[in-house]
């Protein structure tokens, strides 16, 4: 089964520790700290690989974590960061994480979009060494990874798409212009998944995509069309297939009129795509008629298309005309190639035209008699890195604190000594009136 939905967790990894070490070396007395830092979380990576054609391996939901960077250790020994965890997708997948309003389209092989950025490493206990710190018996925690719900949806990438009623005849069509096999029945609705095939020329390959049959009221959900309408977007060229003998006994400018209002009700920019007319089943009718038929729809939509051509699966009329028309109409387009400088930065750029900028805002508020809470990222990344229960990560964090201007809010808003103070859930006590530490 052809799935173009999926959604995925993705959970970068998290940072290491960094260590807290002393120099231990005969005839070294009093060795200084060499605790080295943590390394880097790998994150998680979407890379768009020309080999897969549908999201069915993400259908039933996943997860995807990445590992955690490798733990600062002794002799100033530096964690190890850890690989970044790559999840193949088929081009044309638009990724979107709409918590984190953050969306990634990848449409050409090779491009890579960051979904989730591993936490950063601690730092060990000789990244705070000084003068007036010699000793430091603190380390820096690693900071936890991004963490995301992404949701897939695939739209075919094509040069050009058969759109048109069900039973139109475009798979039929599919079949004789390209090497594809999909579906051929006489009844309606026999293909419910699109289909793809290359249109070669010698020098050119063009990729032809079947929709399946497009009804009345498909722009608002009716019928298989609904679902299928967004990989219309990604075409550069539609051919609208129209039945000249429809066995319905319709009347095929109704039936013109149809598919064209569901276009343009759908939106995304289809109904202003290039046009070609195919009229098939012309071996059906008279040749006379089928020639008044190509004349009459020419004079009738004028500019609206590029051509009008009418073909016979059945035959082979009309085929090579129709072939050679979807050609001339898409232009040729230069893609660089693959993993090359220009899809590394192009992809790079977009990711951060999206990826929220860090808050740098310190709110305090009143909770409550003798409560107050502290937010914002910067003062919460920072409490995530020390541990409140070794009494010097506290005093350096008192220090962080009043630098960032924390304190000065606190005494501002009515805090006094003995007052409970929140940062990301963690409730610990604060002196106000203590010197700087």
């Amino acid at each position: 089964m052809f799935h173009d939905r999926a959604t995925i967790f993705v959970f970068a990894g998290a940072g290491g520790n960094g260590a807290v070490s002393f120099r231990r070396e005969a005839h070294v007395p009093k060795g200084g700290p060499d605790g080295g830092n943590g390394g880097r979380g790998g994150d998680v990576v979407l890379v768009c690989d020309a080999s897969r054609r549908d999201l069915s391996e993400f259908h039933r939901g996943a997860h995807y974590r990445a590992r955690r960077g490798g733990h600062g250790e002794g002799s100033q020994r530096h964690g190890a960061t850890a690989p970044e965890l790559a999840v193949r997708v088929p081009p044309g997948t638009v990724a979107e994480d709409t918590e984190r309003s953050v969306r990634w389209d990848l449409t050409r092989p090779g491009q890579r979009a960051v979904v989730a950025r591993g936490g950063s490493g601690g730092r060990g206990n000789k990244a705070f060494a000084g003068a007036t710190r010699q000793t430091p018996r603190m380390a820096e925690r690693g900071l936890d990874g991004e963490e995301g719900r992404l949701d897939l949806r695939l739209k075919l990438l094509a040069d050009a798409g058969l759109v048109g009623l069900p039973n139109a005849g475009k798979s039929s069509l599919l079949a004789r212009l390209t090497r594809a096999r999909p579906k051929v029945a006489d009844y309606p609705f026999t293909t419910i998944d699109p289909a793809l095939g290359t249109i070669e020329t010698g020098e050119r390959q063009l990729v032809l995509a079947d929709i399946p049959g497009l009804i009345e009221g498909a722009s608002e959900g009716a019928g298989l069309g609904h679902e299928f309408l967004a990989h219309v977007e990604r075409c550069r060229l539609l051919v609208h297939v129209l039945d000249l003998a429809p066995v319905d006994g319709s009347d095929p400018a109704d039936n013109h009129a149809t598919i064209e209002a569901e276009l343009r009700e759908h939106g995304g920019g289809l109904s202003e795509l290039p046009r070609l007319l195919c009229l098939s089943k012309a071996d059906l009718v008279a040749p006379e008629q089928a020639a008044w038929a190509v004349a009459e729809w020419r004079q009738r939509l004028n500019h609206e298309v590029l051509d009008v051509v009418r073909t016979s699966a059945a035959t082979g009329q009309g085929l090579d005309d129709l072939r050679m028309a979807v050609v001339r109409a898409v232009a040729p387009e230069h893609f660089p190639e693959p993993f090359s400088d220009e899809v590394e930065a192009e992809v790079v750029a977009t990711h951060r035209v999206y990826r929220p900028a860090m808050a740098d805002a310190v709110t305090v508020e009143r909770t409550g008699p003798g409560a107050f809470r502290v937010s914002g990222e910067r003062v919460e990344r920072l409490l995530a890195r020390h541990d409140l229960g070794n009494d010097e990560s506290l005093r350096y964090l008192e220090g962080r604190l009043r630098s960032m201007g924390v304190i000065k809010s606190l005494v501002a808003g009515g805090f006094e000594p003995g007052d409970d103070v929140e940062i990301a859930g963690t409730v610990f006590e604060l002196d106000p009136g203590a010197p700087p530490r």
